[in-house]
């Protein structure tokens, strides 16, 4: 009985200060220095929600640009089922997937004879990339402007607006977001 009043308080106080008290200063830093990214990150348009430009979107309709492979399940670029294939590089189904994906680009884009970039033939490691590379963008801007009868070059001139740089200059890749891209090609509104 000694032991017990002491170790039911210990979980009652461990539990006030990890279960609520911890969480509430964590959420509330989060909001007051990351308030966009804490609330998802998420793209706005007439005041809905479109999407969040931290997680990829499906876009299949020639007129838009395409991400990258999504490897979630049941469905592409579901957040809660995030993951890579899994599947190695010397995995036939790999590699029929890649074929796959190259032979679906060639397909949308018959004249385009451009060596396909590779992060529009293989899935990201979170199956939710919501970036492709300036090479991916630029590869798919001849498909896109046939198919809105729009000017490549303004096209091309939009995805180079839409490139972002390394992040503090130095850490990742250039990248362009799809869904912010696809945005600006429909003047904001998501069809």
């Amino acid at each position: 009985m000694n032991q017990l009043k002491p170790a039911v308080m210990m979980l009652m106080w461990l539990s006030l200060i990890t279960g609520i008290a911890y969480p509430l200063v964590v959420t509330g830093i989060a909001q007051l220095i990351f308030p966009a990214q804490a609330n998802g990150s998420l793209v706005v348009r007439g005041g809905k929600p479109v999407g969040s430009s931290l997680i990829g979107q499906p876009f299949d309709s020639p007129k838009y640009f395409w991400g990258r492979l999504s490897a979630t399940a049941p469905h592409a670029y579901n957040a809660g089922a995030s993951s890579g294939s899994n599947l190695g590089p010397l995995n036939p189904n790999l590699h029929a997937a890649t074929r796959a994906r190259i032979y679906a680009l060639r397909e949308a884009d018959p004249g385009n004879t451009v060596p396909v970039p590779v992060d529009l033939a293989t899935a990201s490691g979170s199956g939710l990339d919501p970036h492709i590379s300036p090479a991916a963008a630029l590869y798919q801007v001849p498909r896109v402007a046939k198919a809105r009868g729009a000017d490549p070059g303004e096209v091309r001139r939009l995805v180079e607006q839409h490139i972002e740089g390394r992040q503090l200059g130095i850490l990742g890749e250039p990248r362009v977001n799809v869904l912010l891209l696809n945005l600006a090609l429909d003047g904001g509104a998501r069809g």
